[in-house]
């Protein structure tokens, strides 16, 4: 390594410690924290950010850029210390735009909109929440004007979670996406006896279900010297190097899968972080922030095995062993026909494979209209309920079953909801390109032998952290751009599977 790129390393080292500061700061604020220490936090995360982005859009750091750059001597451009450069290059070009005292407002107005959100949702009271949002939409607007060469002012929001990915390519893959998903969900609802769901309903204890998570998310990877799994209103994941991985979930005493599948999905998150190579830790590379190859992840292990018909081998007879009651001979197939039981619900995070995708499109269109004044935020609850009434057929009851349900506004997080749907769709091919290199994988996961596809998943996808986004990791693992079609086709066959022939 040459002298600048190890001058840049342990430049670029300081400014990781410090974002994952902030980000430990983050992860406490939402599972421990005590609500007094709100005001302090939001003023605590808005001096780090501001620290943060002074050093990172330095005129030091983009000469150490340079410097390094020159000296790659003709390395090649797949190289780590290549693609370093590269990307931190990138990301060092759009931060400088941003002044630090911006930087600074965003973390302290996610810090306390988080915290209002809370409340807000647990009374159901959008007014409380409304000045929060206002002020957040105000600084995205802020944000957006500081850059150009951008399509619309969406795409520089989107472009913060999905690099180098545009909101009109969104659209389209989202238009064809819902032309599909429409009249499938149409086909099934007129089989919705089809399918029975009750044997997820009931009385599981906190006890029990806290066993039950623990057993599989070690199965999965989780090591509890590394990792640590927590309560929380909204679930997320939190990497901080590969030796310290945060996940969390919420619980539903009467309802099996809110626990279950909320940890399975923010495991899949973990595994990403703990997955990637050593040699890129304490870099900017050291963690995925291509978003929607990172929710490919989780949507892998939550869907394609958490809810596939194999797994429900090994997690039938635990659940009959751990809860028993209602659940005492639980059939394996009785349980996979009824945990991917196609219901339109009002919740994105509990809704099905086949309605989730429309949670999604809904919010993403929601956004561009918000930032693009199409619409007026106090105006938000109304227009939410609207359009889900057009996509779902249900009329939303109170706010906190609607425009409430997600932290993602109330954090700032304007950019991120499509990332969810774009996981689907990459999760389709990376599934596809799994099955047919693991030919026995349905045989391990009925065993509940889940080592060989996390080693899959860290070969192709884990262990390069950010040096890659979606695309290019999908052109080199299956040859392809981001498609609809394989999702498309996996979600199919296994709703044929459950429901049997169905059509338009």
């Amino acid at each position: 390594m040459s002298a600048k790129a190890t001058e840049l390393r342990r430049r670029l080292a300081e400014l990781t410690d410090l974002r994952n500061t902030a980000q430990l700061l983050q992860w406490d604020q939402q599972t421990m924290m005590p609500p007094k220490g709100a005001a302090l936090r939001a003023d605590e995360l808005a001096t780090l950010n501001r620290i943060l982005h002074e050093r990172f859009v330095s005129a030091e750091t983009g000469r150490l850029l340079e410097a390094a750059g020159d000296e790659l001597n003709g390395a090649s451009p797949e190289s780590d210390e290549a693609r370093l450069v590269s990307v931190v290059m990138r990301r060092w070009e759009k931060a400088r735009r941003v002044p630090s005292d911006l930087a600074a407002d965003l973390a302290r107005a996610a810090s306390i909109g988080q915290e209002a959100w809370v409340g807000a949702r647990s009374r159901s009271d959008f007014a409380s929440f409304l000045p929060h949002l206002k002020h957040n939409i105000a600084l995205k607007h802020r944000y957006v004007e500081c850059f150009e060469g951008f399509d619309s002012a969406y795409d520089v929001l989107l472009d913060d979670y999905e690099p180098g990915l545009r909101s009109a390519e969104v659209t389209t893959l989202f238009a064809e996406l819902k032309t599909e998903l429409v009249p499938l969900i149409g086909a099934i609802a007129a089989r919705s006896d089809a399918v029975d769901d009750s044997c997820l309903h009931g009385a599981f204890p906190l006890e029990h279900q806290r066993q039950l998570v623990a057993d599989v998310v070690h199965r999965m990877g989780f090591e509890d010297a590394g990792w640590r799994l927590d309560d929380t209103v909204h679930p997320f994941a939190t990497g901080l190097g590969s030796g310290d991985v945060r996940i969390t979930t919420r619980w539903d005493e009467t309802f099996l899968p809110m626990g279950l599948f909320g940890a399975m999905h923010e495991c899949g998150h973990g595994l990403y972080e703990a997955g990637i190579a050593p040699e890129l830790q304490r870099t900017p590379l050291g963690s995925g922030d291509a978003l929607g190859l990172h929710e490919s992840q989780s949507r892998m292990w939550e869907n394609m095995i958490g809810r596939g018909r194999p797994f429900a081998d090994y997690l039938a007879p635990r659940i009959s062993e751990l809860f028993g009651g209602s659940v005492s001979d639980l059939d394996p197939e009785t349980f996979y026909r009824a945990v991917n039981r196609v219901h339109p619900t009002f919740i994105r995070v509990e809704a099905d494979e086949a309605t989730y995708s429309l949670h999604v499109i809904l919010r993403f269109e929601l956004e561009q209209d918000l930032i693009n004044d199409r619409i007026d935020v106090e105006d938000l609850p109304a227009v939410w309920n609207e359009r889900f009434r057009s996509y779902f057929g249900l009329e939303v009851p109170d706010d906190a079953m609607g425009v409430l349900q997600d932290v993602h506004w109330a954090a700032g997080l304007i950019g991120y909801f499509p990332t969810y749907a774009i996981g689907n769709l990459v999760a389709g091919q990376l599934w596809e390109r799994v099955r047919a290199d693991l030919p026995d994988l349905d045989a391990m996961a009925s065993a509940g032998d889940l080592l060989p596809l996390r080693e899959w998943l860290r070969e192709h996808v884990h262990r390069h952290g950010s040096k890659w986004g979606a695309g290019e990791v999908l052109e080199r693992v299956t040859g392809h751009g981001i498609a609809v079609a394989p999702f498309l086709s996996y979600l199919k066959a296994k709703l044929t599977d459950v429901y049997g022939a169905f059509g338009p």
